[in-house]
């Protein structure tokens, strides 16, 4: 085979593979996509939950990752305790389990929120709140602190943007109720906004 041929050879061979894994990926994005707004409804109209497999927590920019994260989360919701102190410019979270496994996941879980606000990339997850919308939308302006404790995460964010601060502070009102009563409260929220 001639020499120069080899290299457009393997670089056409890299597009052909490099293309159909492109087109896998999207593939099963697209899959993801159609089941997270597949909600079935109980005879009164209410969201029914799928407990196995959560469809309405993959967004339209969630890795498997962050998916499986909210899943544990929801599922042991009940393991979690959270307080929550509203300052003048936003908010003081404590979040913890004893649960070892479950805080490895809430930590991975509020520093990856974190990242995505600081880079204004919302996941757009199908049962995500109104509220975090502005949050994604003015990252900027969020001040971020946090420390990681033995059982879980302390979480400090401020702004300078009062509708922000508003923001933050009703949000981390919903995820106490999240941690609370877990999707009950999600589907509580979502039949009181249709």
């Amino acid at each position: 085979m001639n020499i120069l041929k080899r290299p457009i050879i393997i670089a056409i061979l890299a597009l052909l593979i490099g293309a159909s894994i492109l087109f896998i990926l999207n593939s099963t994005h697209t899959q993801h996509d159609s089941k997270a707004h597949d909600h079935k409804r109980d005879a009164d109209g209410n969201i029914i939950h799928d407990e196995v497999n959560m469809p309405g927590l993959i967004g339209a920019d969630t890795t498997d990752i962050e998916i499986a994260e909210l899943r544990a989360l929801f599922i042991n919701h009940t393991e979690i305790t959270r307080t929550v102190e509203n300052l003048p410019n936003g908010i003081k979270t404590i979040t913890e389990t004893e649960n070892p496994e479950l805080r490895d996941q809430l930590i991975s879980h509020v520093i990856g929120m974190m990242s995505r606000v600081s880079e204004n990339r919302d996941p757009q997850i199908p049962i995500q709140s109104p509220m975090l919308t502005p949050i994604f939308e003015d990252g900027a302006s969020i001040i971020t602190d946090f420390e990681i404790t033995e059982k879980g995460i302390i979480f400090i964010q401020t702004s300078d943007n009062p509708d922000t601060v508003d923001a933050l502070q009703k949000h981390a009102a919903e995820v106490s109720d999240l941690a609370a009563r877990g999707m009950e409260a999600v589907h509580e929220r979502m039949d009181n906004s249709n």
